[in-house]
């Protein structure tokens, strides 16, 4: 639904907003949720809030998604409030309840809307700029875990259904290709091919986990670089967003998020494969400050398989952006012909560049990671 034809105002009243509306705006570039940025006069202050309508065809019970955010969000909050922590609500998100009490408002065309504060004088950024920026990042989702590091993780409901699990995400692949239901196998054989040479790395982390040697915990499982606020005076990471995907699993899942997402030279879509290429300096600036924040809490074996969970990531995420590919386009946006197929290959060659440099990635782990 094009904002042009929202009415922002009633939206507002459902979440009591105070304050008398001016704007209403989209927000933001993320793929899945739609969303809007507020802007209300409260006698004579501009207040802003972030209004986001929950994309229900990905995530199918939103109430579930509100439930794990806003136990998340007042663990967190409560940690910090103890700790005596200035600015709390630029620290964490801050869900705001509708009318009814509940974390959403349901609309009468049956979509879910929830708001948020906006967290001021942050931004986010959607590529990594250097090692300064993705060690801050790792600080940031090393110090979420920590935060949570006491939190029952079973409690917690599994909002998609083996996200991260390589193995079924294989599987979905596998039964895309079978179908091919857009006639697309032929134009992405060396895609599959590519998959399908490496069937041995989808249970690199879930045997482990799924036999107990690994342990189960709340993970963000969407640790992209834009999804941490960084403060626009200091630099440093102030908030993690983008909590839909809160669930029970294995940090290993975040760590090679954010190295699949920071290490890489240029957008995720990039037409041009040459340019794609791994910076090892930002690979080593994400297992510092990630070893700052969380180091204390790893089990060994969770340090051991650092070294390869990117590689594990970036394959499940080129699996995901395959079958989609495959399927026609259904989950993600596009915004061209052959969106997904390029996103693809983009992550298939930082999976080939983390095969290269991996000898060197070990090492950084055994320098930062005793």
């Amino acid at each position: 639904m094009p904002s042009a034809t929202l009415d922002f105002q009633k939206l507002c009243r459902h979440f009591n907003l105070k304050g008398n509306f001016i704007s209403g705006a989209p927000y933001g570039n993320g793929h899945i949720n739609d969303t809007y940025l507020l802007q209300m006069n409260n006698g004579g202050r501009i207040e802003s809030w972030i209004l986001q309508r929950i994309n229900h065809n990905v995530f199918k019970n939103p109430a579930k998604v509100m439930d794990n955010i806003a136990r998340v969000t007042q663990h967190i909050r409560k940690k910090l409030e103890d700790s005596n922590e200035p600015d709390v609500n630029r620290k964490v998100l801050t869900c705001m309840p509708a009318s009814d009490g509940k974390y959403y408002y349901q609309d009468e065309a049956g979509s879910y809307w929830r708001a948020y504060i906006f967290i001021r004088e942050a931004v986010s950024h959607d590529i990594c700029s250097g090692p300064e920026l993705a060690q801050e990042a790792a600080r940031s989702f090393g110090r979420f875990q920590k935060l949570l590091s006491d939190f029952p993780a079973a409690s917690l409901h599994e909002t998609i259904p083996w996200f991260h699990h390589t193995p079924r995400r294989l599987a979905t692949l596998e039964e895309a290709i079978k179908t091919d239901s857009a006639g697309r196998c032929t134009l992405a054989k060396p895609e599959i091919d590519f998959v399908m040479a490496r069937r041995k790395l989808t249970v690199a982390i879930t045997d482990p986990l799924e036999n107990g040697i690994i342990k189960p915990r709340v993970t963000h499982n969407d640790t992209k670089m834009n999804n941490v606020m960084i403060d626009s005076k200091t630099g440093k990471g102030i908030c993690v967003i983008d909590l839909d995907t809160v669930m029970p699993g294995s940090v290993l899942y975040d760590v090679g998020d954010l190295i699949r997402s920071s290490a890489i030279t240029t957008a995720e879509d990039q037409q041009d494969l040459s340019k794609v290429d791994m910076d090892i300096s930002r690979f080593e600036a994400v297992i510092r400050g990630y070893s700052e924040t969380a180091g204390e809490f790893l089990a060994p074996v969770e340090r051991d398989l650092l070294a390869m969970c990117g590689r594990v990531i970036t394959f499940t995420i080129g699996i995901r952006f395959l079958t989609d590919y495959l399927s026609g386009d259904v989950y993600f946006k596009t915004n061209r012909p052959n969106h997904n197929l390029d996103r693809t290959r983009v992550q298939l060659k930082m999976v080939s560049k983390m095969e290269e440099n991996y000898g060197a990635m070990q090492k950084i782990v055994t320098q930062h990671c005793r």
